[in-house]
C-alpha cells in the first residue's frame, strides 16, 4: 500500500540556518509549517469556543488520547460523532499519545514490556495502554496525525537509565507502525498519518541511535520527545540544535511539549517544523501574558489604570476593545472573562509569531526577523507613567 497518508514539502530554506517553511497535507487541510499547536487536552482549547479558534486561525490543534480514553471514552467519542465533531473544529488534530502523562502519573502507573497499566486520577480506576491500543485509539477518533506511545524520562536521569528505556520505546514503535500498516489497508478503517518519536533525554549518542532506528521505519513525521521536563534552556536549546538534524528531512519534525517564545524561535532555526505547549492557555489563567514586548502580569498593580492595550502591535479582539487597565480590574474581580480574553490574546501573539517567522522565512530574512523579535522581547512592557 502507498505510504503518502501525509505529505511533506519543503518550500523554503533559510540560507544560514536549518530553519525552513513547509507544507504538511492532511485529510483535513493544509498545514503551512513552521506552526504552533493549540493545547485542547480534553478536546477544546480552554477558554475558547470552536467558531473563535477558527478566527484565531491555528494551522493545527492538539489534543490527548490518555484524558480523551478516559472521557468521553472509545465508544462515547463514537456515539459523539469523533473528535472533529466534538471539538466543532473542522481543519487537522493531532493527538498525544499518552505517553507524557503516563510519565506525569509515575505513581499511578505500572510499566512493563508491553505497555503500561495506570490508574485514572479522575476514578481509580484501572486502564490499559499497548502500543497497538493507542493507535487503535487514535484512529477511531479520526484524527490526522496520531503519536506513538513512548516513555518519557524525568530530568535529571542517569544514563544507564536511559538506554533501556530508549529501547523499549523504540520496540514499541515497531509494534505500533505495524498496527497503523493494519488500520489504513484495504478496508481504510483510517486515513490519518503516525509520528515516531526520538528520546534520549539530553544523551545525543542516544538520540543519534534512535533515530536511525526510526528513520529505517516508515513514519508520516518524526518528533523530538523527552524535553522541556525540568532541564535548564541551555541545555533544552543544545539538545534540540542535535537532536533536530538526526530526523529524516523529508519528513516533519515536532518538538513536543516547546514552550516558550525564545524556545521556538530557537528550534524553528534548528530546523524544526510543528511545536505545541500549554503555556499560552495555562498562563492566561494566572494573568501572565505573552506581548512582542516581553511578557507581563496583569495582577500587577503596576497596570491598575493603564489605558493601553496588552501589546500596542497586536490586532487581537482583546488589544482592539480593552486596555491594561480593563483587564486587570476584570481579572481581580474574579470575572470569568478576563480568562478567556487574555486566553485569547496569547494564543493570537503565538500564531501570529509562527506567521510571521514563515512570512520572514519565505522572505529570506529569517535571522533578521528572529533577532528584532528577541531583542524587542527583552525590553519588556512598560507601564504608562
Amino acid at each position: 500500500m502507498s505510504r503518502e497518508l501525509l505529505s511533506f514539502e519543503v518550500v523554503c530554506r533559510d540560507a544560514e540556518t536549518p530553519a525552513r517553511a513547509g507544507e504538511l497535507r492532511t485529510p483535513h487541510g493544509l498545514v503551512r509549517t513552521p506552526a504552533f499547536m493549540p493545547v485542547g487536552t480534553i478536546g477544546n482549547v480552554k477558554g475558547v469556543a470552536g467558531w473563535e479558534l477558527e478566527r484565531l486561525g491555528p494551522e493545527m490543534v492538539l489534543a490527548n488520547t490518555y484524558h480523551l480514553l478516559l472521557r468521553p471514552g472509545v465508544e462515547g467519542m463514537r456515539r459523539l460523532g469523533g473528535l472533529h465533531r466534538l471539538m466543532g473544529w473542522n481543519g487537522p488534530i493531532l493527538t498525544d499519545s499518552g505517553g507524557y502523562q503516563v510519565f506525569s502519573l509515575s505513581a499511578r502507573r505500572q510499566l512493563d514490556e508491553n505497555g503500561v497499566s495506570f490508574r485514572s486520577h479522575l476514578d481509580g480506576s484501572t486502564h490499559r495502554l499497548t502500543p497497538e491500543s493507542v493507535v487503535e485509539t487514535q484512529a477511531s477518533f479520526g484524527v490526522d496525525v496520531a503519536m506513538v506511545l513512548d516513555e518519557c524520562l524525568p530530568y535529571p536521569v542517569d544514563r544507564e537509565g536511559v538506554q533501556p528505556s530508549v529501547d523499549r520505546t523504540l520496540r514499541w514503535a515497531e509494534r505500533a507502525i505495524r498496527r497503523a500498516d493494519e488500520l489504513r489497508g484495504p478496508s481504510e478503517e483510517w486515513a490519518g498519518g503516525l509520528f515516531g518519536i526520538q528520546q534520549g533525554a539530553l544523551d545525543e549518542k542516544i538520540r543519534r541511535n534512535a533515530s536511525e532506528h526510526l528513520k529505517a521505519l516508515p513514519f508520516d513525521g518524526y518528533a523530538i520527545g523527552g524535553l522541556a521536563v525540568g532541564e535548564p534552556s541551555e541545555a533544552l536549546h543544545e539538545a534540540v540544535a542535535f537532536s533536530a538534524p538526526l530526523l529524516p528531512d523529508e519528513r516533519p519534525r515536532y518538538l513536543m511539549g516547546v514552550g516558550y517564545p525564545e524556545d521556538i524561535l530557537h528550534a524553528v532555526s534548528c530546523g524544526v517544523d510543528l511545536f505545541d505547549c500549554v503555556l499560552p492557555t495555562r498562563s492566561a489563567r494566572t494573568g501572565k501574558v505573552y506581548t512582542s514586548r516581553g511578557d507581563l502580569v496583569i495582577k500587577n498593580a503596576c497596570w491598575k489604570e493603564d489605558p493601553e492595550p496588552l501589546d500596542p502591535d497586536c490586532d487581537c479582539p482583546t488589544c482592539r476593545r480593552y486596555s491594561r487597565g480593563a483587564l486587570r480590574h476584570f481579572f481581580m474581580a474574579k470575572e470569568v472573562t478576563s480568562v478567556i480574553l487574555l486566553t485569547i490574546h496569547n494564543l493570537h501573539y503565538y500564531l501570529s509569531l509562527m506567521r510571521s517567522a514563515r512570512e520572514a522565512m519565505m522572505a529570506g530574512r529569517w535571522n533578521e526577523f528572529r533577532r528584532q523579535s528577541e531583542d524587542q522581547r527583552k525590553i519588556g512592557p512598560r507601564a504608562r507613567d
